[in-house]
């Protein structure tokens, strides 16, 4: 059994990797804020002699006096609703947080696994996005706050790689889904299903031939889990390569919940990037990882999750 501290451990893709350390025998110190997490995402645990939460901002501290194996560091805003809502907050926890979670590795000499994301290549010219392609990104532009906090976070991780011999893992996500999403988290894909479960339009924006690559999150969790228990520095892409367009995207969700809901188009905003695809050759040569999930099937999981917590009622 080995001790990890799971920081934003009650939000959506953080609530998944406790699940996973916990049904693997592992103990897990849950650190979150609850500023965009939920204690309905880890109720379930509370009970486990294994789990531990922790009300906690990392930004601010990350005092953990017992011994701890690894620190997976899943905190920050990560939905443009959420990050538009709380730039400061997502830039000190992409500076300071980091630099915490840092600390305390290095405090007992544990691997730290750092949560990045695809929004570090911005508005890519390179396609699909390969780890040493440098990105495209506005770095004063109304995105800047999470992209830059991530990019800045990478930064600081290999600078302590070099300096100090941090264990660090750097992952960079690709449009994680799934249950526990927020019905009004106001990412893509929780967007069109709340949408054609409720009947409404189906806001698309700009014209839809923008495409994206949606990684289901139990596949999500194996990769970064997988980077976290190797010895690859990275960054390394975890996300599916299968690409859609956005309107392809909006058809099949409208499909699978037979809803009556149309299409309707709104302009695109700043900054929004116009394709996003991952290669992640280094994630099957170097980790043994690539998804199994397609988009039909983590459609219709998700789909039911939403129908499940009534998602689609109007107010909900």
């Amino acid at each position: 059994m080995k001790t990890y501290v799971v920081v934003g451990g009650a939000g959506f893709l953080g609530s998944h990797m406790c699940d996973l350390l916990i049904d693997r025998g592992d103990a897990v110190l849950c650190v979150d804020n609850l500023v965009t997490g939920a204690k309905a995402n880890i109720e379930h645990l509370q009970p486990h002699e294994r789990f531990t939460f922790i009300e906690n901002a990392v930004s601010l501290s990350l005092d953990i006096d017992e011994p701890i194996d690894a620190v997976m560091n899943l905190a920050s805003p990560a939905s443009p609703k959420d990050y538009f809502r709380f730039p400061i907050e997502t830039l000190d926890v992409g500076s300071l947080g980091t630099r915490n979670c840092i600390d305390l590795a290095l405090r007992n000499d544990a691997p730290m696994l750092m949560a990045s994301t695809s929004e570090v290549y911005g508005d890519p010219t390179v396609h699909p996005q390969t780890e040493d392609y440098w990105g495209n990104v506005n770095p004063i532009g109304v995105r800047s706050v999470y992209d830059e906090a991530k990019r800045f976070s990478e930064a600081l991780i290999m600078a302590f790689v070099r300096e100090h011999g941090l264990r660090g893992r750097i992952a960079r996500i690709f449009n994680t889904y799934g249950p526990r999403m927020k019905p009004d988290d106001g990412r893509v894909v929780s967007n069109f299903v709340v949408q054609a479960l409720r009947g409404d339009p189906i806001t698309i924006y700009g014209d839809g031939s923008q495409t994206r690559s949606f990684c289901f999150v139990q596949d999500e969790i194996a990769g970064l889990v997988a980077l976290a228990d190797s010895n690859v520095v990275g960054p390394v892409n975890i996300g599916n390569p299968g690409e859609f367009t956005i309107s392809e995207l909006a058809t099949m969700v409208v499909d699978m919940t037979g809803s009556r809901s149309r299409l309707v188009y709104e302009p695109l905003p700043s900054d929004d990037p116009t394709q996003r695809c991952p290669d992640i050759t280094m994630a099957k040569e170097l980790l043994g990882w690539e998804p199994t999930v397609d988009l039909a099937e983590g459609l219709q999981r998700t789909i039911a999750y939403f129908s499940s917590i009534d998602a689609g009622a109007t107010g909900n």
